[in-house]
């Protein structure tokens, strides 16, 4: 299986894990602090992925020149799930995930210019239908409500977080110089892990962790191994083989996969019309899929 293979292999499974956390997380937004809910998946996180390094060889030395580049890449991604837990407060999983996908026109942008990634007249049009379904859910296909811009709270704010994490997918082929997956995930978890606790350190001592009901810790444990571990290795190991705009293209089936999440919970289901905007970014996909002028 060659390299471009993988990767998107990778990406359709993270595409699928990431999804989970939108609606569990929306069930457990009100009842802890962001930041002291992320501060414990970023602790639960490092002992796996520590332990799976232990497994694989240990870490190297050369793994260890110019740490800074952790804290820069675990700071990325630690105001992105800060953020995205802050939106999810007010936001709907599905409005959510569909912000979500509008970050593989970022990440587009930020790869060009750190990385001189070339977008191709294919991948500007599914960027372009994708960003069109992304905005027809986050409006819930309300014409009037897209023409006026009433965007909720929750959607703005969890933005601002998907710039954090578009930023996060050309950085990574930028700052890797060579680590295995697993160990490049684990310094960037040390450095997001050690930020994120002086940032919340107040927000994680003033929690009564004993007294949380268990959906938070389902979505504690959830968001830990499956949402930040296994996808931050498919996400580097992606970033290394395929391009940053067709790796976020993967993003574009988030929305479908929380419709099932949320069915799967019984939380109902969207209006039939926010299907149209699905269906949207699944075309956007399938296009950034078809194409492989891409230069890398």
């Amino acid at each position: 299986m060659h390299a471009g293979m993988q990767g998107h292999l990778a990406m359709l499974l993270f595409s699928a894990l990431v999804a989970g956390s939108f609606s569990l997380g929306s069930m457990a937004a009100n009842l802890i602090s962001p930041a002291a809910l992320n501060a414990a998946r970023f602790l639960i996180a490092t002992v796996v992925i520590a332990a799976a390094v232990a497994a694989t060889g240990g870490v190297r030395r050369e793994a260890l020149q110019a740490p800074w580049r952790y804290f820069v890449l675990g700071g990325l991604f630690a105001v992105y799930f800060v953020l995205m837990f802050e939106g999810l407060k007010t936001a709907r999983p599905v409005s959510a995930a569909a912000v979500f996908t509008l970050t593989p026109v970022i990440a587009a942008g930020f790869g060009w210019v750190l990385l001189r990634q070339v977008t191709t007249p294919r991948m500007a049009l599914a960027l372009a239908i994708g960003a069109t379904g992304a905005l027809w859910v986050i409006f819930r296909a309300d014409w009037n409500a897209l023409r006026s811009f009433e965007l909720g709270r929750g959607e703005a704010v969890y933005f601002v977080g998907c710039v954090s994490h578009a930023l996060y997918t050309p950085m990574v082929r930028k700052l890797n110089r060579g680590e295995p997956a697993v160990v490049f995930t684990l310094g960037t978890l040390l450095g997001g892990m050690s930020l994120l606790y002086l940032y919340g350190w107040r927000d994680v001592i003033g929690t009564d962790w004993l007294a949380l009901p268990p959906v938070v810790w389902i979505t504690i444990f959830y968001v830990a191994i499956f949402a930040s571990s296994a996808t931050f290795i498919l996400l580097q190991f992606a970033s290394l083989r395929l391009p940053s705009a067709k790796v976020m293209a993967y993003t574009y089936l988030t929305p479908s996969w929380v419709i099932l999440w949320e069915i799967a919970l019984g939380n109902g289901t969207p209006s039939p019309l926010v299907f149209g905007g699905v269906a949207l970014t699944i075309l956007a996909l399938w296009l950034l899929l078809r194409d492989d002028t891409v230069k890398r």
